[in-house]
Order: structure tokens, then C-alpha cells, then sequence
């Protein structure tokens, strides 16, 4: 059996340490580096939704973590994230692996991203989400 990827890609809420879920991050991950990806960020409210856009010459920012459990850490991100089978369909985010931008080079990573039509919504052009 294949092992799960390792790394975590986060852009939005779960940066913050006042949230549970981003302190749930900091006790159960190791932050790695800066990261980014070719996209686009979107204000959708208390928190921020992305695309992944490969042609776009736009950027969404975030921070690369490695999990120590991964399945563990995931199905407790999923849930927080309303991704799953068991959670209001359509998924408002799905996880997807893809590739983070680096100093050092691509690294493989688990981000969560938008899943819902982007009209009329707030794009962020800086590609970084500060609350």
C-alpha cells in the first residue's frame, strides 16, 4: 500500500493560531516553508476559497506543513473543511494533491480548494489572505 502524502498546503484560516483547527495544525505538524501555487484566491467571507489556475500568471500563498499523521490529520482537516462523502454536497472545498512552488524546488502537497462557482465573488489579488 502506497503511503499518504506527508504535506500539508495551507493558505486561509488554518494559518491562524487562534483558530482550533490551525492550533490543531501547530501541535501535530511540523511547519516546513513558505509555498505557493499558480491560482487565484477569493474572499468568500469568514474565510478565503482558491482555484487552481496553471495558466494564470497569479499566485495563492500559504505555508507547507509536514503532518505526523497524515490519515489522522486529515480526516480532522476534512471535517473541518466539509470535505467528504459525509458532509453537504456539493463539497464546498475538495482536497486535492498538486504541486507547491518552493525555494528549494516543487514539493507534492494536500491543499483544499474552492469547489463552488467563483462569480461575483471577491478575488484577492494578492494571493495572500490576511483576516
Amino acid at each position: 500500500m502506497k503511503a499518504i502524502c506527508p504535506h500539508l498546503f495551507v493558505y486561509g484560516t488554518l494559518l491562524d493560531n487562534g483558530n482550533s483547527y490551525g492550533a490543531y495544525l501547530q501541535q501535530h505538524c511540523t511547519l516546513l516553508q513558505a509555498g505557493k501555487f499558480r491560482g487565484k484566491l477569493y474572499d468568500i467571507g469568514e474565510y478565503p476559497g482558491s482555484i487552481v489556475d496553471e495558466n494564470n500568471a497569479q499566485y495563492v500563498h500559504g505555508s507547507i506543513y509536514l503532518m505526523d499523521e497524515p490519515e489522522k490529520t486529515l480526516k480532522v482537516i476534512d471535517d473541518y473543511e466539509g470535505f467528504g462523502d459525509d458532509q453537504e454536497q456539493p463539497n464546498l472545498f475538495i482536497r486535492i494533491l498538486t504541486s507547491i512552488e518552493t525555494f528549494d524546488g516543487p514539493i507534492e502537497c494536500w491543499a483544499y480548494v474552492y469547489n463552488l462557482p467563483v462569480d461575483g465573488l471577491l478575488w484577492i489579488e494578492s494571493g495572500r489572505y490576511i483576516k
